[in-house]
């Protein structure tokens, strides 16, 4: 039964996904203001397949701390339904996402439009100046800027290497960093066809002061990580924002 409705929800998110890129090839030449509404549906709808296929939920706590404006996360990656899931809880999101997904037909051209930021991995100079511009664009029309600073999707338990990009953001944004904890992995894993039923569980920790630099933040983001533990005690505690 899981793998039937596995396959379900693939023909349901590719061909939700056809449909609205295709509709967004409209909206970028008529109406582009509403490019993010359109990501936004996208989002929704996605999240719908995978709540009502899959049997996939959210269960978000600390969502509290997150001020109105301008405010930067740093979450774990283990899942796409990472990149699902704050396109629909901000208000206007903008993911620090690889350039080369612009390339995707429909759904690459939406990325941009809508206002994420690539960053090509090449780590060159002219691409971290780009990154910094991107990211301080966003902070001024006061949107909510979302990083996966383990570069990649990660299992569950897994820890790798954290990229020190986001440093480099937070120290020109000027914005404090709201360390993301996730389970999503464990119901939807990195490029898995199948996807489990079960309650992700997100947390959003205190936020780590711009004081902190360097080696030093990369250290206090991963202790924070890790001191979230997603347990029950900690959903009881704090405020649930549920999906």
């Amino acid at each position: 039964m899981i793998v039937l409705r596995s396959a379900l929800f693939n023909a349901w998110f590719f061909g939700t996904t056809a449909l609205l890129g295709a509709i967004g090839i409209f909206v970028r030449a008529f109406t582009p203001w509403w490019t993010l509404r359109l990501a936004q549906l996208w989002a929704a709808t996605a999240l719908f397949g995978a709540k009502w296929i899959c049997g996939i939920e959210a269960e978000i706590t600390g969502f509290d701390k997150i001020p109105p404006g301008a405010a930067l996360l740093a979450s774990q990656h283990q899942s796409a339904f990472d990149t699902l899931i704050w396109v629909v809880q901000l208000h206007r999101c903008s993911y620090v996402f690889k350039a080369e997904l612009a390339d995707i037909p429909l759904f690459g051209p939406m990325l941009e439009a809508s206002g994420q930021i690539p960053v090509d991995r090449n780590a060159s100079v002219a691409a971290i100046r780009a990154l910094l511009r991107g990211t301080e664009a966003a902070k001024a029309a006061g949107r909510q800027i979302v990083i996966f600073p383990e570069g990649t999707r990660v299992a569950y338990g897994t820890e790798v290497e954290i990229r020190g990009g986001f440093s480099m953001i937070a120290a020109r944004t000027g914005l404090p960093i709201y360390p993301v904890s996730t389970d999503s992995g464990l119901y939807w894993s990195r490029r898995a066809f199948v996807k489990r039923p079960g309650r992700v569980r997100i947390h959003i920790g205190e936020p780590i002061p711009t004081t902190v630099r360097g080696d030093a933040l990369i250290a206090t983001l991963r202790q924070r990580w890790a001191d979230a533990r997603l347990t029950e005690s900690a959903v009881d505690n704090s405020v649930d924002q549920p999906v």
